[in-house]
C-alpha cells in the first residue's frame, strides 16, 4: 500500500511525479487529459504542468487531444534533452551500454562481443569503462545529462550495495563494481543488479498497458540460468537480494556438478553449454555461442534428433525447476527471455507439459510465453531504473534556470 505524503512538499513532489507518468504513458497528450487520468483538477495540472516546463521536462507540441469537449489544448511530451538514464550489461560473452531518455527512448547504444568468463574483472570492467565514456560522451553531444548508472550482471549482488559476492560463469567473487567504475564527467549514482531482475523489471515496465503483467516469473538463460520474480508489480529480492537463483535449483539431485558446488542443478540441463554439448555442437569460430545457437535452431528445425532430444531434455528440466516455483508462488505467467527464447517451439511444449502435470492448484497452470523485451531486457532495464528515479523524484534533476 502506497505511505500517504505527510508535507506539503511530499504532496507537490508527489503530484509532479503523477504528471510525468502520466505523459510518459499516454503522450503526447494535453492538460486536460492528465487531469482526467490522474484525478486532479484542471487547474492543480496546469500549475503543475507549468513547473515542469520550466524546470526543463516537458516540451509543448502544439495542438493535441483534449479528453473532453472544448478547444484541443497544447500536447505535452517529455523532453528528448536533459536527464537521462545509462544502463550496462556484463554478459559472459558481450558487454552493452545504452543511453535512454525520459520518454524512453534508445538514445546511444554500444557494445563489445568477445568473452568475459576468463578475462578478470579488471580487465572486463575497463573495456566497460571505454565503453561508458564512448556513450557518456555521444549522449552530451545529444543534449542528454546522465542522472545516474545502473549495471546487470549474472551473479549474486548484495542488496542495496555494489558488491558482486559470487558470478560464477565469470570467475568473480566479491567484486565491488563501485571501486572499478568511473565514466567521464560527473561521479554518478551506481545501481547494481542481478541481470534476471534487471531483465524482470523491464518487462514489467515497457510491455506496455494493454498486455502489462504484475505478477510472473521472468527466465533469462544464456550460459547460466536466473529468474527474475514480479509479485504484484513489485520485484522480489529476498532478504540478502539473491532470490531468483532459478539454475541452482536442483532437477536431478546425482546430477553432473555444477560451477555452484551442488549437483545436479537446472543449468546443467538447460544452461546453454549443457543444451549445446548434449546436441553435439561445438562452440568454436567466428560467432562463438551465438553462431552454436543458431545451428541448433537449424537443426532442430531439420528434425535433428539429438537436437530435438537435448532441447526436449532441457523444456522438461526448466519444467520441473519452474513447477516448484509455481506451487510456491502462483504467478500469473512465466516468461521465457534471453538466448534461450529463440528456441522456445522446442523447449515450450515440454516445459508447458511438466507444470500441467506438477501444478498442484487446479487450473492455476500459469500463461508460458516469450518475453516481449529480447535479448536486451536486462540493459534496458538498468537504464530504466535510472529514468524511472528521476520521474519518481524530478527536481533534483531540474536544469538551471
Amino acid at each position: 500500500m502506497a505511505v500517504p505524503p505527510n508535507s506539503q512538499q511530499e504532496m507537490r513532489q508527489r503530484n509532479l511525479s503523477r504528471v510525468l507518468y502520466a505523459v510518459a504513458a499516454a503522450g503526447p497528450v494535453s492538460r486536460a487529459s492528465i487531469a482526467a487520468r490522474i484525478g486532479l483538477t484542471r487547474a492543480s495540472v496546469s500549475t503543475l504542468v507549468e513547473e515542469l516546463l520550466r524546470a526543463g521536462f516537458l516540451v509543448e507540441l502544439g495542438p493535441g487531444r483534449s479528453g473532453g469537449v472544448g478547444r484541443p489544448g497544447n500536447a505535452l511530451a517529455l523532453t528528448g534533452m536533459g536527464p537521462c538514464g545509462i544502463g550496462a550489461e556484463i554478459g559472459v560473452d558481450h558487454l552493452t551500454v545504452c543511453a535512454v531518455d525520459l520518454g524512453g527512448r534508445v538514445r546511444v547504444r554500444e557494445g563489445d562481443e568477445r568473452p568475459n568468463g576468463e578475462a578478470g574483472a579488471d580487465s572486463v570492467l575497463r573495456r566497460l569503462n571505454s565503453l561508458l565514456d564512448r556513450v557518456v560522451t555521444d549522449a552530451g553531444a545529444a543534449g542528454l545529462r546522465p542522472a545516474g548508472l545502473a549495471v546487470a550482471v549474472p551473479g549474486l549482488v548484495s542488496r542495496s550495495s555494489t558488491n558482486v559476492v559470487r558470478a560464477p560463469n565469470l570467475g568473480w567473487h566479491d567484486t565491488d563494481l563501485a571501486a572499478h567504475l568511473a565514466p567521464a564527467g560527473p561521479p554518478l549514482p551506481l545501481r547494481v543488479e542481478n541481470e534476471a531482475n534487471f531483465a524482470a523489471l523491464a518487462e514489467l515496465w515497457l510491455s506496455g498497458e494493454s498486455t502489462a503483467r504484475r505478477d510472473f516469473i521472468h527466465v533469462s538463460a544464456e550460459v547460466g540460468i536466473g529468474a527474475g520474480v514480479v509479485l504484484d508489480g513489485e520485484l522480489l529480492r529476498g532478504t540478502r537480494g539473491f532470490a531468483g537463483e532459478l539454475g541452482h535449483v536442483p532437477v536431478q539431485p546425482d546430477g553432473p556438478r555444477c560451477a555452484c558446488g551442488g549437483s545436479g542443478c537446472l543449468e546443467q540441463y538447460a544452461g546453454e553449454a549443457a543444451l549445446l554439448r548434449a546436441a553435439g555442437i561445438a562452440v568454436r569460430g567466428a560467432g562463438g555461442r551465438t553462431a552454436a545457437l543458431a545451428r541448433l535452431r537449424a537443426r532442430a528445425e531439420d528434425g535433428d534428433e539429438a537436437s530435438l532430444r537435448a532441447l526436449r531434455r532441457a523444456g522438461k528440466a526448466l519444467g520441473i525447476a519452474l513447477t516448484g516455483a509455481v506451487n510456491l508462488l502462483d504467478p500469473r505467467a512465466v516468461l521465457l527471455g534471453g538466448a534461450l527464447a529463440g528456441l522456445a517451439p522446442w523447449l515450450l511444449p515440454p516445459l508447458e507439459r511438466e507444470l500441467r502435470q506438477r501444478t498442484a492448484a487446479p487450473d492455476a497452470v500459469p500463461e508460458v510465453a516469450v518475453s516481449a523485451v529480447g535479448s536486451d531486457g536486462p540493459s534496458l532495464g538498468a537504464a530504466h531504473s535510472v529514468v524511472r528515479s528521476v520521474l519518481d523524484d524530478p527536481l533534483p534533476y531540474a536544469v538551471a534556470r
